[in-house]
């Protein structure tokens, strides 16, 4: 992705009600501090989002909250994010008519979706041509449509690197308006999208431990249950480096655990590879092996995450 986009997220809220508002001045000071860092609104409960590159960025970001500013919070369990894209090109129309109090309101748009390269984001084009929908109306369709794209079409995740081209459609000198052509456009959307081979998407890491020799059977065999790709082993006096691109989701308390099958011998680094088509949760054989207690379940339909607890494993 072109910006620091943040793979997983904790939601946390402060323990003492009266520390709210300072709690939210700290996140966003934080937030200011690390590009990498993104805070989402609080609820009314004061709960609020925070997103980060990897489980123990969050982990620090936490401990520094209780450490350096001495708000006291709970912290709830790591979410892996999701994102959907799309595979072909589609076209579909929505159009929009409702009467209300004998208002009447009218959208109509045509569009198409094109799948653009990973990490371009999302793209907008104005392909009207003559007066088929006013110029006024065509900017409401582009927010209806960024507005359909962060709930998804598949499992409510947002959806990245596609293209909507507006191309036609038709309107009301009296009934038409900007909220009509919003619904418009993020109904054309959904219909389309649909049509386009939509996919799910998961994070994936690229991970390196090294370990003594005798540990390499282990370390590779528990990988490979993680759906974990062995890229190459190093040596190097002893020791091994071992190299793997793993999904993210299959490796929560991933670190802690890994002492565990190297009596304490080892260290772990991870770091952000890129996302990559997530199996069906339906696949057969996904999760067939359990690896740890920490191990999540893959992504369900109408989930938006997999989670796993930070409790660190006896």
């Amino acid at each position: 992705m072109p910006e620091s986009r943040p793979v997983i997220r904790v939601a946390i809220r402060p323990k003492d009600d009266a520390d709210r508002e300072s709690l939210q001045r700290v996140l966003n000071d934080l937030a200011r501090e690390d590009a990498s860092m993104r805070v989402g609104a609080a609820s009314a409960e004061g709960e609020a989002v925070i997103g980060g590159v990897q489980e123990l960025h969050l982990r620090i970001i936490c401990e520094r909250i209780s450490r350096e500013f001495g708000i006291q919070i709970e912290v709830g369990p790591p979410e892996v994010i999701y994102l959907e894209t799309i595979r072909k090109k589609s076209e579909a129309e929505g159009k929009y008519v409702r009467v209300f109090s004998r208002h009447h309101n009218y959208g109509h748009v045509k569009i198409r979706l094109e799948p653009l390269e990973p990490g371009i984001g999302y793209e907008f084009i104005d392909d009207i041509k003559g007066d088929a929908i006013p110029a006024a109306f065509r900017r409401p369709v582009d927010l209806g449509i960024q507005e359909a794209i962060k709930g998804g079409i598949l499992q409510g995740h947002e959806m990245v690197d596609i293209r909507a081209v507006l191309y036609d459609g038709s309107y009301h000198a009296e009934d038409s308006n900007e909220m009509a052509f919003k619904i418009a456009g993020a109904m054309a959307f959904k219909e389309a999208a649909r049509q386009a081979s939509p996919v799910a998407l998961e994070p994936i890491m690229t991970v390196e431990v090294s370990a003594p020799d005798k540990f390499v059977g282990a370390i590779v065999g528990d990988l490979s249950l993680r759906r974990g790709r062995i890229e190459g082993l190093k040596h190097s006096s002893g020791w091994q480096v071992i190299r793997a691109t793993v999904p993210l989701a299959n490796l929560l308390g991933y670190p802690n655990h890994v002492p565990s099958l190297t009596q304490g011998k080892a260290a772990v680094s991870m770091k952000f590879l890129g996302y990559e088509q997530a199996p069906h949760p339906d696949d057969p054989g996904e999760n067939a092996a359990s690896v740890t207690a920490t191990k999540p379940k893959s992504p369900q339909a109408g989930s938006g995450f997999a989670a796993a607890q930070w409790d660190d494993e006896s």
